[in-house]
């Protein structure tokens, strides 16, 4: 499952017991695999700061959500084709999702724990507000030149009357520069070819002779050229229509139609540039991938290895891609790494503002085998955890009864502390 629980009880004796007959209970009943979540010694503040960035917290991690989410629909978007490659490319420090979850290490680096709470929240909460504006940005500019794309691969896809013609007709087709001549394009119904042969020349006066050539057909009709004398144009014109013949207004512009097809040539380059299918060659040294392996510690199971990537097995795997792309990969990166550090902050101020200081409790993860196992471990929590407080697990147990003090549903509040991780990005 891409579903996690952070939960977090107090360090004492007896919680750290409890912690340990969940993990028994849990591991015997295949309920969940559960590992330590390390959460570093923050500079508490006042009690009153803690209630006010708590409120604060909650509003971030929903943005931030929110934000990996749109950023992950990009990536979809940007690699069309090749959207079965889509999971793979959404990494958290170049592994995926799950492995940077379960492996969580606090980047002291870009969030120094020894910094106020409120200076670390600002920290994350600035990141994401600059991220999000380069989003906006480059996502409309790419959904621009898609739109204007399409747009012209629509003038070259319709019928006759309306599709473009800069990549049917040719200068060989047309009479040009004659001050007396002109050469008409004219839309002519499949069944009416015939028609057209026998009639074109006695339209009007002063129509050159065998002078019609069949240059394009889709299922409709054909289009024909024909040569006559300016002079007769809106006679031709007027009579063509009464036979349900259509002429086609257009005049041969050969700097209008050059142009045309550099636009059309120059906007598929520009889209294609975009997204390329090598994986993203990532620097060593680069702040965004920090060059160490990231490291586990788990619960009733010390042997089961550690998951990561150093720099330098990333740099192999590939040779880099469009612009897009490799934006989005970078910074749904920084994003999903930023989203996680706020998750262990709401753990770390819910747990001060609920079990009391000094500071000791301890944060577990727990990532349920499957749905149909997450009500029994619901219940296996609450009933060891009940002791932190009866209300609230009785509570569980009866919705009807409510909780003096809280704002919230009854549902969303446990006698442990706790937080949802769902993964499940592109559902």
């Amino acid at each position: 499952m891409s579903e996690f629980w952070l939960i977090s009880a107090p360090g004492d004796k007896e919680n750290l017991q409890a912690l340990e007959r969940m993990n028994t209970v849990t591991s015997k009943s295949n309920l969940s695999y559960n590992t330590k979540f390390t959460i570093p010694d923050f500079k508490v503040g006042t009690l009153d700061s803690l209630v006010g960035l708590s409120d604060e917290l909650g509003k971030l991690d929903t943005f931030a959500e929110s934000l990996i989410k749109r950023m992950a629909q990009s990536v979809v978007e940007v690699m069309e084709d090749a959207k079965g490659k889509v999971q793979e490319n959404l990494l958290a420090n170049g592994v995926d999702l799950t492995s940077f979850v379960t492996h969580f290490e606090w980047d002291m680096a870009k969030y120094p724990a020894k910094q106020p709470l409120l200076t670390v929240v600002d920290t994350i909460a600035k990141q994401l507000a600059q991220i999000e504006t380069d989003l906006k940005s480059r996502t409309a500019t790419y959904n621009t030149l898609k739109m204007n794309l399409e747009n012209l691969e629509k003038k070259s896809m319709g019928n006759l009357f309306t599709r473009t013609l800069c990549d049917i007709v040719s200068k060989d087709d047309f009479v040009l520069d004659s001050e007396y001549l002109i050469t008409l394009l004219v839309i002519v119904p499949k069944p009416s070819y015939t028609q057209w042969q026998k009639t074109y020349e006695s339209l009007s006066d002063m129509v050159v002779p065998r002078s019609t050539k069949l240059i394009a057909e889709d299922n409709e009709g054909g289009l024909f050229t024909v040569t006559l004398f300016r002079k007769v144009i809106d006679d031709f014109k007027t009579k063509a229509k009464e036979n349900k013949f259509t002429v086609r207004e257009f005049y041969y512009d050969e700097k209008e139609i050059k142009r045309e097809r550099e636009e059309m040539s120059r906007l598929l380059s520009d889209k294609k540039q975009q997204y390329q299918t090598s994986r993203v060659a990532l620097k060593k040294g680069s702040s965004t991938f920090p060059d160490h392996m990231v490291k586990v510690t788990p619960l009733g199971n010390p042997d089961r290895p550690a998951a990561g990537q150093t720099d330098r097995e990333r740099e192999s795997e590939g040779e880099g891609e469009g612009p897009l792309l490799r934006w989005l990969k970078v910074n749904f990166s920084e994003a999903f790494i930023a989203w996680i550090h706020i998750k262990a902050l709401r753990v770390f101020v819910e747990s001060v503002l609920r079990y009391g200081l000094p500071v000791n409790f301890q944060a577990v993860l727990l990532q349920p085998h499957k749905k149909s196992s997450t009500k029994r471990l619901r219940e296996v929590l609450n009933s060891i955890f009940k002791h932190l407080d009866e209300v609230a697990a009785a509570s569980i147990l009866d919705a009807s009864v409510e909780i003096p003090g809280l704002q919230f549903n009854n549902q969303d509040y446990f006698p442990y502390v706790y937080f949802h991780i769902d993964l499940s990005l592109l559902d």
